[in-house]
């Protein structure tokens, strides 16, 4: 869910007419960029709670179905606050849930924050909330956190001329039960509700050290406009599936068949977790051979994107290439510059996708794939085998 129903007053102008969330960032509604974001993680459903000029986010989620998630909109007939809005949105909530507030951008691994950890044991009982917190050289705008270990314990005021703190990210991993300390409304979920949660130790925090801006005053929204774009732009990790990612058994093409290779979906997770693209590229003869079909190959890479998911992991896009000039069948029987050694999966990944080249590499099993790489203009690195997790490792130089 993404908290849309400020009023954005700091903004002035800029929001007599427009929703906060839906302000222009470099050339888009912000909403694009958050709702983009959960789109790269695999979120299928995304509410918007809406308040302030609502009919606008309402026709925002009409217009914004090419990301892919299935956009929905909550209006709240009056102001209920953020911990207000949670509460209307009772009905529509899955047992656990992410939510975003509308107005800030923060670059990390969704899916990590997601994860269980140390705090989920703590006092034999599980967090009711999981907060993405950021420490920032200046918190002379924001309320501070405490923390001790996993858990949050407090919130502090603004510190009196700044300086450096931990704060509150807007990002939260939630469990519905959480509603119970909503009372009536209106409430605010960060005065009324988080700090009972700290006191009472069900809430926990998680540090990130991703891009983060909150665009709610003018000097923010303005560095924001130069900012995103930059920010979006990164490097990519372009593998290889069969030899990589799984046990080359030969046509591998599903779940039954399939067997990751060691320390890959922990690779995969260390990728994201540094703000990597991560895309396969993958050669499937198969299908033109007649073993499988393309539906086979979509199912097994949903299969596979589900078992990442879970374990914090993901990937940005996935090409294949079902075609081969020896295929049996007829449809499939052609050459193609997408079948490795040619480049063409990763050129198309890098026309669809704002892919920084300086860093971005390729990690493959054959020479076909390195090939495929130096076409690219991309360093191509070998796996032979053993663990993933530390051949990604001594590719990104150690780290």
């Amino acid at each position: 869910m993404i908290l849309a129903g400020g009023l954005g007053t700091r903004l002035g102008e800029r929001t007599r007419d427009t929703p906060k969330p839906l302000v222009t960032v470099a050339g888009r509604p912000f909403l694009d960029h958050l709702v983009g974001n959960l789109a790269r993680f695999g979120f299928e459903r995304v509410l918007l709670l809406g308040g302030y000029r609502g009919e606008r986010i309402a026709g925002y989620c009409h217009d914004a179905s090419r990301f892919g998630p299935i956009l929905s909109c909550l209006l709240e007939p009056e102001p209920a606050g953020t911990g207000g809005a949670l509460l209307q949105a009772r009905d529509a909530l899955d047992e656990e849930f992410l939510l975003l507030n509308g107005d800030s951008f923060f670059d990390l691994n969704l899916l990590d924050l997601a994860l269980p950890g140390a705090d989920e044991t703590e006092n034999g009982e599980r967090p009711l909330a999981r907060v993405a917190l950021r420490r920032i050289a200046d918190a002379g705008r924001y309320g501070t956190v405490e923390l001790a270990g996993g858990r949050i314990t407090a919130f502090a005021e603004r510190p009196a001329g700044g300086g450096e703190a931990v704060i509150n990210g807007g990002i939260y991993w939630m469990r519905r039960a959480l509603l119970e300390r909503i009372a009536s409304t209106p409430c605010s979920l960060e005065r009324d509700v988080l700090p009972g949660l700290a006191a009472d130790g069900r809430l926990a925090g998680r540090c990130y050290d991703g891009a983060f801006i909150d665009i709610g005053i003018p000097e923010d929204l303005g560095r924001a406009q130069e900012l995103l774009p930059r920010w979006t732009r990164r490097p990519a990790a372009f593998l290889d599936r069969d030899g990589v990612l799984n046990v080359d058994h030969g046509y591998v093409h599903h779940r039954g068949h399939f067997e990751w290779v060691e320390g890959a979906v922990d690779a995969i997770k260390l990728l994201n977790d540094r703000g990597y693209y991560v895309f396969l590229i993958t050669n499937q003869s198969g299908v033109a051979r007649g073993y499988y079909d393309e539906q086979a190959v979509r199912a097994l890479h949903g299969w596979m994107g589900e078992a990442m998911r879970r374990r914090g992991a993901h990937l940005d896009d996935i090409r294949y290439c079902p075609y081969h000039p020896e295929g049996t069948v007829e449809a499939y029987r052609r050459p193609s510059d997408w079948r490795k050694p040619a480049p063409g999966m990763i050129l198309d990944l890098m026309r669809h996708w704002p892919v920084e080249p300086a860093g971005s590499f390729v990690i493959g099993d054959t020479a076909t794939d390195l090939q495929a790489a130096e076409a690219a203009g991309l360093p191509g690195h070998l796996f032979r085998g053993g663990s993933l997790l530390h051949r990604v490792r001594e590719v990104l130089g150690g780290r």
